[in-house]
């Protein structure tokens, strides 16, 4: 054959491959070393539309949330071609739609986007839903704040190629389909749909990986952190007993074949002002102070056996309104209760029922979350709450981790009781997601319904009507006395005083505190000798910035009475001049009556043992 003829044949052929290869995917792609103006540049290949206008749309909210965040306004420079690169008309709709005309011409996308960590625009997002562009150091990409996808073609595959820094690994529960990407330094990743690309982060680093097999799955945590002050060794190390213990409630086998723990510490508190996690189906997102392990040590367990759940749910047990999601117009469910509220319970179960944590210390969680509940409205139903978290209800939506993980457990209780201790909350979400599964959504108007019948318990169904759709007091003293113990509605406690009242104090740079008025001091803090204007700068010898405020005043609420304290201060004179001053003291307490306390029966029954055994193992 004529060597040009043949040049042409391919050509047409490979013009024909790769047309039906754009019929069937989204073909993304992206350059991680060719950022410029603090931007990256993306690049899509659509699949054919067969409509004379559609739409380009980023996410507004994304599942795990529960607020809005309109991803498609870190997005510019939005631009459409045909194959020929000619361009295609485009009219912005509003911060996350782009409306293409001649669609069915459509062949190429291409658009800047910014990352949020160190965006200018206001209202920034979470820091663990966001994103991270850090040339030669850090990248963190939240999948759904740089890839979109065309209106109602969500359920295509979507095929995504990231050229990275050679020296840098992408964390991710996606598996890599490039077997050359060492050599090519590309990855490509492969998603069935949109739903699945959005619920996969990655984050690319100097590698610092730890691998642990378990109960199925493989277990990953990476770690960034700037000053290397703690390795993914280390967190695993600390990890691995809560993973243990987590395999063994789930039943020894765990519902996924990867996961993955992505863990970004930071020197200093992100525009957000928060700290804390964003859950995935197969990984999550921590964005924590970076700092010695001892600091971070609960923190991370507590986070990640919150996080880790979620694979039980909503993964596995989810209403239609996460099943369909709707990345534009979110909906939704009235069961936040469940998907956050039994997630949080489950947390802290785990952990007292399998060693890893003191009885009393559990505990003082409990407590913790009722004196927390009880800065929330009581006049609101769950249901409802839930419904309306992003509007009218938003400031109530911190009660999900504090009634909502009560009320989990309370149910486990009743669930016990009515089974004589062989069925819980435990069993209970088991059956529920061998009964639905991540490919089958529930109805929301139907689960408690489908609960009653589960669990077999009619009794139950009330208990729902009551306290999850109504908005009766949670029954704290009637339930824990089933497990032998006694519920104090007021009780008095000997705290220490902090020094810094309420009032005095003011955040200052850094993540330090200054004395902004001395007035509204405690009398330990008229007693150590706090001036207006002074700047702590330690505590007992603890740095106090950030994380090191929470070490710090941690150590402090639990000194004994008439103990030394030493608190150095950053101290301005008559001349303007600062210097350091240490003021020292002693330990101050007072006792106050405060809500809600729960102690160990020290004449429990028989009965009432055997249930405590069968609910924490003790």
């Amino acid at each position: 054959m004529n060597k040009n003829l043949f040049l042409a044949f391919f050509c047409l052929v490979s013009s024909v491959a790769f047309a039906q290869k754009q019929n069937k995917s989204y073909q993304y792609s992206t350059d991680l070393t060719g950022l410029k103006d603090d931007k990256l540049f993306v690049e899509l290949i659509t699949p054919k539309v067969k409509t004379d206008e559609i739409e380009f749309q980023m996410p507004k909210m994304v599942p795990g949330t529960y607020a809005i965040y309109d991803f498609g306004r870190l997005l510019s420079d939005f631009k459409a071609f045909d194959q020929k690169g000619n361009p295609l008309t485009v009219a912005r709709l509003d911060s996350n739609r782009w409306k293409i005309k001649n669609a069915k011409k459509l062949f190429k996308i291409s658009y800047n986007v910014e990352d949020s960590f160190d965006s200018k625009l206001p209202n920034m997002m979470f820091e663990p839903a966001g994103t991270n562009f850090e040339p030669n150091e850090n990248f963190v990409l939240n999948t759904f704040g740089v890839f979109g996808y065309l209106e109602n073609m969500k359920e295509m595959p979507f095929d995504i190629n990231i050229k990275r820094p050679a020296n840098m690994y992408g964390a991710t529960a996606l598996v890599n389909k490039n077997a050359n990407a060492g050599k090519e330094n590309t990855d490509k990743f492969v998603t069935k749909n949109y739903f699945n690309l959005s619920d996969m982060p990655i984050m690319y680093a100097k590698p610092d990986t730890t691998n642990l097999m378990l109960g199925g799955a493989e277990i990953q945590v990476s770690v960034y952190s700037p000053d290397k002050k703690v390795t993914s060794k280390e967190i695993m190390n600390e990890l691995k007993p809560i993973f243990l213990a987590q395999k063994d409630y789930l039943g020894g086998k765990l519902p996924v074949k990867k996961y993955a723990v992505i863990v970004y510490l930071t020197k200093k508190i992100g525009q957000s002002g928060s700290i804390g996690a964003l859950e995935h189906s197969y990984s999550t997102v921590l964005y924590l102070l970076d700092g010695n392990l001892k600091g971070l040590s609960q923190t991370l367990k507590d986070v990640v056996a919150h996080e880790f759940f979620h694979i039980v749910t909503p993964l596995n047990i989810h209403s239609e309104e996460i099943g369909n999601y709707d990345f534009i117009n979110a909906k939704m469910s009235k069961h936040l209760w469940m998907y956050e509220g039994c997630t949080e319970y489950a947390a802290q179960h785990v952990q007292v029922k399998h060693g890893l944590m003191p009885t009393n210390d559990f505990l003082k969680v409990i407590v913790d979350k009722m004196r927390g509940s009880d800065r929330h409205k009581s006049d609101i139903s769950f249901t409802d709450m839930s419904l309306c978290c992003l509007d009218k209800c938003k400031d109530e939506y911190g009660n999900v981790y504090q009634k909502g993980a009560l009320i989990g457990m309370l149910l486990d209780i009743k669930l016990r009781q009515l089974s004589k201790g062989t069925y819980g909350t435990q069993e209970l979400m088991n059956d529920l997601a061998k009964k639905y599964g991540k490919d089958k959504s529930f109805k929301d108007e139907a689960l408690f319904d489908e609960i009653t019948k589960v669990s077999k318990f009619p009794e139950i169904r009330m208990f729902f009507k009551d306290y999850v759709e109504g908005t009766k007091a949670l029954p704290y003293k009637e339930y824990l006395a089933l497990v032998g113990m006694d519920y104090q509605e007021k009780t008095m406690s000997k705290q220490n005083l902090r020094g810094i009242g309420r009032g005095s104090v003011q955040p200052h740079g850094e993540g330090r505190m200054a004395i902004t008025d001395e007035t509204k001091l405690d009398d330990f803090g008229k007693s150590i000798g706090f001036k207006n204007g002074d700047i702590i700068i330690k505590w007992n010898g603890t740095d106090f910035v950030n994380a090191g405020i929470q070490e710090a005043m941690g150590a402090f609420m639990t000194a004994k009475e008439n103990s030394d304290v030493t608190i150095a201060v950053l101290r301005t004179n008559e001349r303007g001049e600062k210097s350091e001053v240490f003021l020292k003291g002693k330990v101050m307490t007072k006792e106050r009556e405060i809500k809600h306390g729960v102690t160990l029966m020290t004449n429990a029954t028989a009965e009432q043992l055997a249930m405590r055994k069968a609910w924490i193992n003790k």
